[in-house]
């Protein structure tokens, strides 16, 4: 090829460029938008979702038989002071909860559920020892140790202080409680601060941890204290193909309308994991609620008033524990009255909250 000729081919291939550029330029532009997009239904999508027939039954199968072989290696892992942490493809939800029914039986195990929006970590720290107090107490039946009676109660208690009950050098070695957290990479547990609390909780001599992760990206969570002298991981690699049903229950999808049926669901299924009495306690605010559907909400004093005359409660405290939960799932929110009160109410529309009452009586 002589010089004239790769003159003429850089030549052409410049124009063809810009009369494509002109082309380009000179359309018009589509006036569609994304919010006109005829979007299904979320119950009808996640219906469709649900009756997807799993594939490679056989090889999954073999393939959680062959982890669950490694049970005792994970038990083992614990006693010798780390936390397990699970990675890989697919929910592995199933798995661990299996793990920490089968091998966990003489410890105490607390779940974190970390898919859901927000969590309060100071509960769960609340929980952890007063768990552990109870293990305490237990073992002083069958030993002649004396258990000082100033550690209860909890609640009163600043983190800092109820952190320092769980890593006291003086209690015995073999006593632990452990605490579950699946999805610790999810949107309620993503932030800095609650990484560092469950941080601080997995490096209590007397806590194991046994956590679940999803995001490729979540190990960008630590620095490298966290990471190898705080919560002391035991990486351990389990794609399990599992799809994610309970964790995404809680997250919208994108190309779906959010309709009431799917609202009372996701509620109705948060309501079968509380406790009966939580179950009454939500019950009097809702039947409120649809008896003063022209109110700002049902004062705090008033369902306390209500809930005690029912025998729902016994003091405050076990109410505003209730309530925490209630605020933690998203059941309730909060907000100020004209009178400056504050109020409860529970963010469904009284078509929605009728169909929740019905499923939950």
């Amino acid at each position: 090829m002589d010089a004239n000729e790769i003159e003429e081919e850089e030549f052409g291939f410049s124009r063809n460029y810009f009369l494509a550029k002109e082309v380009g330029s000179s359309r018009k532009k589509s006036a569609r938008k994304l919010s006109e997009i005829d979007l299904v239904d979320e119950e009808e999508l996640r219906e469709v979702a649900t009756n997807i027939e799993p594939k490679h039954e056989k090889e999954v199968n073999d393939l959680i038989n062959r982890y669950k072989s490694l049970y005792s290696e994970w038990l083992f892992v614990l006693r010798c002071g780390f936390a397990l942490l699970m990675y890989g493809f697919g929910s592995k939800k199933a798995l661990i909860e299996d793990f920490a029914t089968r091998s966990l039986t003489e410890y105490s195990v607390v779940v974190v559920n970390g898919y859901l929006q927000s969590i309060n970590l100071k509960q769960v720290v609340i929980t952890l020892a007063e768990l552990l107090w109870d293990q305490l107490k237990l073992r002083q039946k069958t030993t002649s140790r004396n258990l000082s009676k100033s550690q209860q109660p909890f609640n009163p208690r600043s983190m800092d202080e109820l952190l320092a009950f769980l890593d006291k050098p003086d209690l015995e070695d073999e006593c632990f409680v452990c605490i579950v957290v699946h999805n610790i990479d999810g949107p309620g547990l993503r932030d800095s601060d609650s990484q560092h609390c469950l941080a601080s909780i997995a490096a209590c001599s007397h806590v194991r941890m046994v956590a679940s992760i999803d995001h490729v990206n979540a190990p960008l969570l630590w620095d490298k204290k966290m990471v190898h002298t705080q919560f002391n991981w035991y990486w351990s690699h389990v794609p399990t193909f599992a799809p994610y049903k309970v964790e995404a229950m809680f997250f919208p999808f994108i190309l779906a309308h959010g309709g009431t049926a799917q609202s009372v669901k996701t509620a109705s299924i948060v309501l079968q994991s509380l406790t009966p009495n939580a179950q009454n306690v939500f019950k009097v605010l809702a039947e409120h609620q649809l008896a003063h559907s022209d109110e700002e909400g049902m004062p705090i004093n008033n369902l306390y008033t209500t809930c005690r005359e029912r025998f729902l409660v016994s003091s405050q405290v076990t109410l505003n524990s209730h309530l925490t939960e209630f605020k933690d799932h998203e059941l309730i929110k909060t907000k100020r009255n004209s009178d400056g009160q504050d109020c409860l109410y529970i963010p469904l529309t009284n078509e929605a909250l009728q169909k929740l009452i019905a499923e939950i009586i």
